[in-house]
């Protein structure tokens, strides 16, 4: 596959103005690994033996993003389009790393290989020479590659470069990261490699819940999520990022609903049915959407001929345990709601057929209802298989214009104020009335809801204006005079 014209226009031209002021420079990371899998990158990153201060004093328009570990960003302007932002890093070897995540101290180097095998895997530590590739194509007699990445790639293995413990004692992330690849890749992870993970399983809680999180959404949303939450469990990782999600095994489920077996296995069905690019709150959604049930497990009443298994209040169970994670990973308010509702809402499609027209609607006109919807058809592909309720849904949802799911009110609280009603925790059940009625189509004009209002609400009766007495007319007669 060709690269990307753009970004690997600007990413050669900062490389060739490095050559010419003497420095070495070459792609290096991802975009190589990228380029021999045949994959377009979607970024370029340089690694050069000039300093920081070379490179921010070679180009007009940088940002020194991480000067301290050598990163700058040079910006290439386009025409009519934003500028590329290319990241440029110094060779370098790290210090020691105390907690877990970041270098102490770095030292600049002249020298690729030391910068090469300070790397993380060697998938992701050969380098290339962009002025030999552009030159003649040919992308492996341009490839520098010291620890036998593209050996690795051949072989479908993800490995540690150089002694596994040490590059994960240096980041703990790396840890999920190599989780990461093999899922998106479809690899296995080496041997000694995977035994390290396991050994240190325990230090990730030094990463951050932020970088747990992210790394946690690419696995869902790059595809191979079934196989990276397997990796994650078979390797000690699950156990301390999302124990919530390791109590899912072993949970059985009533046959007649879910023949694929206990709740583990449903769930992982729903991850291996996610594309690549999922959106993360439809991911996420899918992982937890049975995260409640657990909790709720009740077997057969033995003392009930034909009793089942059941989740009594898994839903309400689950999105106070879903809510509890999305917390503890510092999800947005945005994202979290859109996950919990996706959770709370999952089994309403049951009840669908049965609906009143005002409460269908209502349920239609959920915020993302495409992702409730996609969630429905993974929950129900994933168990029996039946989607004549997802069909029925799908064919409302696309039947009714968006207009009629959320029309104008024909009633505001206003309109009850002038009609002579009082302000009162009432007011919500008159609207609601309304409302309801408006959906279903029974009343189309603000005089229709404001009767109907009326007649369930009545308003009370004011009291009798009494005749005065004839002695008090009497005495007025006699002031007036």
């Amino acid at each position: 596959m060709p690269p990307a014209p753009a970004i690997y226009q600007a990413a050669l031209s900062i490389a060739r103005h490095l050559r010419e002021a003497g420095h070495q420079a070459w792609f290096a990371g991802g975009c190589v690994r990228d380029l021999h899998l045949g994959v377009a990158p979607k970024d370029y990153d340089v690694a050069t033996s000039a300093t920081p201060d070379q490179v921010l004093s070679l180009f007009p328009k940088t940002f020194a993003v991480g000067a301290h570990f050598g990163v700058i960003l040079v910006c290439t302007p386009q025409p009519d389009a934003p500028d590329i932002a290319t990241e440029v890093a110094t060779f370098r070897h790290d210090g020691a790393y105390s907690d877990g995540r970041r270098p102490d101290a770095v030292q600049f180097s002249s020298s690729p290989e030391e910068d090469v095998l300070r790397r993380d895997f060697t998938i992701n530590g050969m380098l290339l020479d962009p002025l030999a590739y552009e030159t003649t194509g040919d992308l492996a007699a341009a490839t520098l590659d010291l620890v036998h990445g593209i050996d690795d790639l051949a072989a479908r293995v993800i490995r540690a470069i150089g002694h596994p413990q040490l590059r994960f004692a240096e980041d703990k992330l790396r840890m999920l990261r190599a989780v990461r690849f093999a899922a998106r890749l479809g690899y296995r992870i080496e041997g000694d490699t995977a035994a390290a993970i396991r050994n240190q399983a325990a230090e990730i809680h030094q990463v951050s819940q932020e970088r747990i999180r992210d790394e946690l959404t690419r696995i869902l949303t790059e595809g191979g999520a079934r196989g990276g939450f397997e990796l994650l469990d078979s390797l000690g990782l699950l156990a301390h990022v999302l124990p919530e999600a390791l109590r899912m095994h072993g949970v059985q489920q009533p046959p007649q609903y879910h023949p694929e077996g206990d709740v583990w296995t449903h769930t992982m069905l729903l991850l291996e049915k996610l594309p690549s690019g999922a959106s993360l709150t439809l991911a996420w959604g899918a992982l937890l959407h049975d995260i409640g049930k657990p909790a709720t497990f009740q077997p057969p009443d033995p003392n009930r001929p034909g009793d089942r298994i059941r989740f009594n209040g898994h839903v309400e169970v689950g999105v106070r345990i879903a809510e509890e994670i999305l917390r503890r990973l510092r999800f947005s308010n945005e994202d979290a709601a859109q996950i919990l509702a996706l959770v709370k809402n999952h089994m309403r499609f049951g009840d669908i057929r049965e609906m009143r027209e005002s409460t269908l609607r209502r349920f239609l006109r959920l915020p993302h209802f495409d992702e409730h919807l996609a969630l429905h058809r993974l929950d129900v592909t994933s168990s029996h298989d039946d989607l004549s309720l997802y069909d029925f849904a799908r064919a409302e949802y696309e039947r009714e214009p968006a207009p009629d799911l959320r029309p104008h009110p024909l009633l505001t609280g206003r309109d009850l104020i002038d009609a002579g009603y009082a302000p009162s925790p009432q007011f919500k059940a008159m609207l609601t009335l309304a409302e309801d009625a408006q959906l279903e189509r029974s009343i189309h004009t603000r005089e229709e809801a404001l009767a109907l209002v009326q007649r369930s609400f009545p308003l009370p009766s004011k009291p009798a204006t009494r005749s005065p007495s004839r002695l008090k007319l009497r005495t007025l007669r006699t002031e007036e005079c």
